[in-house]
C-alpha cells in the first residue's frame, strides 16, 4: 500500500488549495479514505472521511462548510478541497486508509496559511 499526497502550500488567509493523494497496492475502491492534520505542537486530528463509493462524508466541525472531500476510483485518487483557509488550518496533512487490520498513512504534505 502507498499514499502519496502533494499540492501543499504556502497561502494567505481566505485562499483555497486542493490536495492530491495517489494511491497504489490496494484495492481502492473498496476502502474508506481519510484526512488527517497536525499542527505545529498539536496531536494529529481527524479531518475528512469519505466512504467507497463516495455516498458519505464525514467533516470535523472545525473544517465544515469549508472542506469537500471528493475520491476518483478511476484515477485512483482522492482530493481535499479547502476554501476559506485560516491560519489554525497550517498543518502537515496527511492522507490514510484502514486495509483489514493495518492502518496506512502517507508522508503528508504542508500546509501554511500565513499573510
Amino acid at each position: 500500500v502507498q499514499l502519496v499526497e502533494s499540492g501543499g502550500g504556502l497561502v494567505q488567509p481566505g485562499d483555497s488549495l486542493r490536495l492530491s493523494c495517489a494511491a497504489s497496492g490496494f484495492a481502492f475502491s473498496q476502502f474508506s479514505m481519510n484526512w488527517w492534520r497536525q499542527g505545529p505542537g498539536q496531536a494529529r486530528e481527524f479531518v475528512a472521511r469519505i466512504n467507497r463509493g463516495g455516498t458519505l462524508k464525514e467533516y470535523a466541525d472545525s473544517v465544515k462548510a469549508r472542506f469537500t472531500v471528493s475520491r476518483d476510483d478511476i484515477k485512483e485518487m482522492v482530493y481535499l478541497q479547502m476554501n476559506s483557509l485560516k491560519p489554525e488550518d497550517t498543518a502537515v496533512y496527511y492522507c490514510h486508509t484502514n486495509v483489514g487490520f493495518s492502518s496506512y498513512w502517507g508522508q503528508g504534505t504542508q500546509v501554511t496559511v500565513s499573510s
